[in-house]
């Protein structure tokens, strides 16, 4: 018989509500610890029982001994069972949380597999998982080591940013060491990487008991570090199912995964099939649902909505019952979004019955299609680029930093 469970939710980013209304109906007391200055955002406030503001630091960190002061005088009163860090810069406050309360979770050990660039390429490597090469930037004869066995051009990446936040890409050893240089006291916090071009694909799934029970492979139509850092637009499209390509990635994926120990999670995992070799290559993963919407690409062709059934499958573990997945259905689908030089651009041009979701935010164009012909998402993908390439486009310069 379920019993009433209290779930301490992490968000701070606006993010997740479809996770904190499922909680909730699932009979769940919610409580949701986010940043102050998302206060008046429009969380699905009937679903969350109680709600902890944090301050943000000037560096735009927070400070976890307030978090766990604050924790503490909450839990004199009512027990936290479960902690569930809804985007990726939470999943260090919750193991933290969870080690410091020994709340049943992932600890820090394994969370850094899911956040730590250089940690969780070292785990991969280590069990047998293709990368490309990398090193730490801790010494210097190893990163000379590293420039003469993988020639440029490189990749400096931080180790706990999320998307393409703060990468840059580098082509000559000089401009290497000077980037480096720059990065001075805070260097150990960044990985070189070799770059190698290819294409890049999302694999999205949900793993229960240590095994992932549901996966579901995309590839980006423009990757994720071209849009960020050349203005392009964002377009991601189911694989064909049953194809070498969808075996490749579940293999890579379920094996990465059973590695790096996660036991009941959503997750979402980049991959690169690179242009010279046509080998797969691990690039990251994370402990949560896909951003930029990829969710609702992933439910319009698989009829599973992540957030959901993340939430009914920590709940049904919670309470030790079993968590069985919906029935899935086996469509296509296909995201396209932009910047665009509109506040509020009118999309009425775009009206094929294929759409299924609409982007609604200022100064952004977006949908997803959905059909049983993978040509046909790609022919509607290209059509729209077109238009809004001509109609609406705008880029912005990426940030060094992450902005809320």
């Amino acid at each position: 018989m379920s019993g009433s469970l209290t779930f301490l939710c992490i968000s701070t980013y606006f993010k997740g509500n479809d996770f904190l209304k499922a909680c909730k109906e699932a009979g769940n007391t919610v409580l949701l610890l986010t940043a102050k200055k998302l206060e008046g955002k429009p969380w699905v406030r009937e679903c969350i029982d109680d709600f902890f503001y944090v301050q943000e630091g000037e560096d735009g960190t927070y400070d976890m001994n307030q978090i766990i002061n604050g924790l503490a005088y909450v839990m004199r009163s009512r027990a936290i069972d479960r902690v569930v860090a809804l985007d990726d810069f939470d999943v260090e406050k919750a193991t933290h949380i969870r080690e410091y309360f020994r709340i049943p979770g992932m600890g820090q050990t394994t969370g850094r597999y899911f956040r730590d660039k250089l940690a969780m390429r070292t785990k991969a490597a280590e069990s047998g998982i293709r990368v490309p090469g990398f090193s730490a930037l801790f010494n210097d004869a190893e990163i000379n080591r590293f420039i003469e066995k993988y020639p440029g051009p490189w990749m400096i990446k931080p180790r706990s940013e999320a998307s393409a936040t703060g990468i840059k890409k580098l082509h000559t050893v000089a401009d290497l060491w000077e980037t480096i240089h720059r990065l001075g006291d805070k260097r150990h916090s960044y990985l070189v990487e070799q770059f190698k071009p290819g294409d890049v694909y999302h694999v999205d799934s949900i793993s229960y008991n240590g095994r992932v029970i549901f996966l579901w492979c995309s590839k980006y139509l423009a990757p994720p570090f071209e849009v960020a850092h050349e203005g392009g637009i964002f377009r991601s499209v189911t694989v064909p199912f049953d194809s070498s390509e969808e075996h490749a990635l579940e293999t890579l994926a379920v094996d990465l995964l059973k590695a790096f120990g996660l036991k009941h999670s959503a997750s979402h995992t980049e991959v690169i099939r690179c242009y010279d070799d046509g080998k797969y290559y691990f690039l990251e993963t994370s402990s949560r649902v896909g951003g930029a919407h990829l969710s609702e690409m992933v439910e319009a062709s698989s009829g599973i909505n992540l957030w959901k059934e993340w939430a009914k499958m920590e709940t049904a573990e919670a309470n030790g019952e079993n968590y069985k997945l919906p029935p899935v259905r086996k469509e296509y689908s296909g995201i396209i979004i932009s910047l665009a030089r509109q506040e509020w651009p009118d999309a009425a041009v775009f009206q094929d019955p294929e759409i299924v979701w609409r982007m609604n935010e200022p100064y952004h164009v977006g949908m997803v299609v959905r059909s049983k012909s993978h040509d046909q998402v790609i022919a509607l993908l290209d059509k729209y680029a077109s238009v809004i390439q001509e109609d609406f486009h705008a880029s912005a310069p990426a940030q060094d930093r992450p902005s809320h």
